[in-house]
């Protein structure tokens, strides 16, 4: 039994972070998992950024609600769950998250959780599981699924090389050139083609 395991921003939606900076006018908020590979260090930096700006939850929901899925997103996820299940996996928060899926059609997503003060800061963060998306998926194989995985980001590389089938999709050209045996793609198409090939086992 087969089940496809994705990544959330970069992916699916634009990044989260990147539309913030632009709309608060903090550049060094551009930083993703696509610069950084220590998610824990990211976020504390992040973190630390907010509260000398005095910005908290509420600025962030504000931008978060004027972001739309990548074009094709939806489709190409409706597509995908004619064909198969699907888990959103991803280091996100559910504070940010339910907005977007609502707009992707609500598939499932598994992600962390966010620390918030009553006056709206965030003191910090709590992810549902050290390395959670290779936990995840060691997970869902060790109760009988394959998986296929796909994402774009550092944080990403070991679902995909845990799974029966991986790809990068719209990584950097660092992540791609550091790891030329996964399979890169920019589309929606090739990356469903990718992954039907997988699932009939071609």
């Amino acid at each position: 039994m087969d089940i496809v395991c994705l990544d959330l921003e970069g992916v699916l939606v634009p990044e989260i972070w990147i539309a913030f900076a632009e709309a608060s006018g903090i550049p060094e908020l551009r930083r993703t998992t696509r610069d950084e590979p220590d998610y824990d260090r990211l976020m504390r930096w992040r973190l630390a950024i907010l509260r000398e700006h005095g910005l908290g939850l509420k600025e962030i929901q504000q931008t978060i609600a004027g972001i739309d899925p990548l074009p094709g997103a939806r489709e190409f996820l409706d597509e995908l769950r004619r064909m198969t299940q699907l888990i959103i996996i991803s280091d996100t928060f559910t504070q940010f998250a339910g907005p977007l899926m609502e707009k992707l059609g609500w598939p499932t997503i598994f992600c962390n959780s966010l620390e918030v003060a009553e006056d709206g800061e965030i003191t910090g963060f709590r992810m549902r599981i050290a390395d959670s998306k290779l936990a995840t998926v060691r997970a869902l194989q060790s109760i009988g699924y394959d998986t296929i995985a796909s994402g774009d980001s550092y944080n990403d590389l070991a679902m995909i090389r845990a799974s029966r089938a991986g790809f990068l999709f719209r990584s950097t050209e660092q992540i791609r050139k550091e790891h030329p045996e996964l399979p890169a793609f920019e589309t929606y198409e090739e990356l469903l083609a990718a992954i039907r090939g997988a699932l009939s086992g071609v």
